[in-house]
């Protein structure tokens, strides 16, 4: 019970002191806030940069709170960036990968209009047997389209290949570039020549031809080469390629060189199928003049 006692007495007093002393440092402070007194030099040494550092402290505590909230902030602000940017270059990249299918669609078109004497068909190309050409493909139409073997294959700039396997939804094509024997002959004299695939000159963009008569036309690069209407395989007036080079022969009777392909053999994907075959072409004609 006397512990007690004490300890509340003790409490008792420790608030008393407690009390005088703010009372003291109250009066300090107002004598310091006039100015006047003894106690305001005391109070100049005590009190007053009590108070300035007590100020200073909470300014500067003022002040991190303020950096944290702007911190924050821009944080929100960078990541909202950060989704808008990764936002427009998702939608850029589908701005370009439409306009390259616009530009070989617009490209398909015109080689439709170029060849609007043969009926076509469009197909997409799902498969290659070559990682780096497409010298064999698969495209996605087959008998259930119409298609059969021997239809000629175009891209959006020039003659592909061959159609040599057909399913029902698929079709398999051989390219020209894997073709050794193409009729050909040069458009602006309309001399024959063979053109000859290789799969190691096209890494190097050029396929060959020989056989070409050595005789006054003049054959320069740049000229067009097209399919020959003795092929027994190729529809007529399809484009190969352009000259690269022309030289004469050791023989001296023909001149041999190399065609730039029209059609990029790297980057297939989207061809035309002529839905008609040089044998179609030929069995109506000989059906003509029997009648």
């Amino acid at each position: 019970m006397k512990a007690k006692k004490q300890f509340s007495m003790s409490s008792k007093y420790l608030l008393l002191i407690l009390a005088v002393v703010c009372v003291i440092l109250m009066g300090l402070s107002g004598f310091a806030g006039t100015g006047r007194g003894p106690l305001s030099w005391i109070a100049g040494y005590t009190i007053v940069p009590m108070q300035k550092g007590i100020n200073r402290v909470g300014m500067w505590l003022g002040d991190l709170s303020d950096s944290f909230s702007t911190m924050e902030e821009m944080r929100r602000e960078n990541e909202e960036l950060r989704q808008k940017l990764d936002e427009l270059t998702v939608e850029n990249n589908l701005l370009q990968q439409n306009e390259a299918v616009l530009e070989r669609l617009q490209a398909l078109y015109k080689m439709d209009q170029n060849t609007a004497d043969y009926p076509k068909i469009g197909a997409h190309v799902i498969a290659s047997d070559n990682s780096n050409w497409f010298t064999r493909f698969t495209i996605d139409k087959g008998s259930n389209d119409g298609i059969r073997e021997d239809m000629n294959v175009l891209s959006g700039t020039g003659l592909v290949g061959i159609v040599t396997d057909v399913g029902p939804n698929y079709a398999k094509v051989s390219s020209i570039i894997d073709d050794k024997n193409v009729s050909a002959m040069m458009l602006m004299t309309f001399d024959k020549c063979i053109v000859s695939g290789d799969r190691k000159l096209i890494g190097d963009g050029v396929i060959r031809f020989e056989q070409l008569k050595n005789n006054d036309n003049a054959v320069k690069a740049g000229d067009q080469v097209v399919t020959s209407n003795i092929s027994d395989k190729y529809l007529q007036g399809l484009l190969i390629g352009y000259v690269r080079d022309v030289s004469v022969d050791s023989n001296n009777l023909t001149r041999s060189g190399y065609i730039i392909p029209a059609a990029d053999f790297g980057e297939l994907q989207e061809v035309l199928v002529i839905t008609t075959t040089k044998k179609d072409l030929v069995g109506e004609g000989k059906e003509g003049k029997e009648e």
